[in-house]
């Protein structure tokens, strides 16, 4: 099993959602970014680095360094349930190729149908394709 499969079968467990994983130094540092559904605190980095800790040495997983955090307020977007979940807000997109001359879009998340969704761009809305998201964050709004 490799360690997203790892952490996306544990997280949840936990009441955790695997939002992001970042693995540097060839291997020798994981970050490991998780999210819930009322925000994370460092009581939940703890525990979730806590039990990683512990399961990682089950797991023999080799490395030196652990980070758990929450993924910001600039939070990556990368499922569907993540464009459902966060319609209506705010979100950078950049495209993998150019459509209609250009690869970034920001705008207001809308619907989401068939892995295609809606951003809506100074009230116009745009259909993309989430297959030809290189990657999407949200836009923190501090109205």
């Amino acid at each position: 099993m490799d360690l997203r499969t790892l952490l996306e079968t544990t997280l949840p467990g936990l009441g955790y959602e695997l939002v992001d994983l970042e693995i540097a130094n060839r291997g020798r540092m994981l970050r490991v970014f998780i999210d819930k559904p009322e925000g994370i605190s460092i009581e939940d980095c703890t525990a979730v680095s806590n039990h990683l800790s512990r399961l990682l040495a089950v797991e023999n997983v080799d490395y030196d360094r652990l980070e758990v955090s929450s993924p910001g307020l600039d939070r990556p977007l990368n499922k569907e349930s993540d464009f459902v979940r966060f319609r209506g807000h705010k979100a950078r997109i950049k495209l993998r190729m150019p459509l209609e001359g250009r690869k970034i879009f920001s705008g207001t998340l809308g619907e989401m149908h068939d892995g295609v969704f809606q951003l809506l761009m100074d009230e116009k809305p745009v259909l993309l394709k989430l297959a030809d998201v290189d990657k999407a964050r949200l836009i923190p709004d501090f109205d």
